[in-house]
């Protein structure tokens, strides 16, 4: 177990929460408060969860809650995008950046199967 800040996943998932916070610093007051926020506490819970599956003997469960917590917020950034609360190329960035979350975090998942 290394420190979970160090992990290539962790720098990319705080890359995103990173994004994701200025973009909900200029979404519209009644974006931010019910979007925005839900994005937000998203993009912190998917730090923990690294932090957790980094610590935990059986990674599985944090993982897949990961992988889970990633789908729900590419699904807002969407809405925001549609909603016109973010423009298109933050919605791109963000989306990228979740893809490198994704593909990370379906690797680490894969490598911690029991080999049959």
């Amino acid at each position: 177990m290394g420190i979970h800040t160090a992990l290539p996943i962790y720098k990319v998932a705080y890359d995103l929460f990173d994004a994701i916070t200025d973009m909900v610093k200029n979404m519209p007051r009644d974006f931010k408060s019910s979007i925005g926020n839900k994005i937000s506490g998203e993009c912190l819970e998917i730090l923990m969860l690294i932090f957790r599956a980094n610590c935990a003997l059986d990674k599985a469960p944090y993982l897949d809650d990961l992988l889970e917590r990633i789908q729900v917020c590419e699904l807002l950034l969407r809405l925001s995008r549609d909603k016109r609360a973010i423009s298109t190329a933050q919605y791109a960035k963000a989306i990228q950046i979740t893809n490198m979350i994704g593909k990370q975090a379906g690797g680490w998942r894969k490598a911690t199967l029991p080999v049959s």
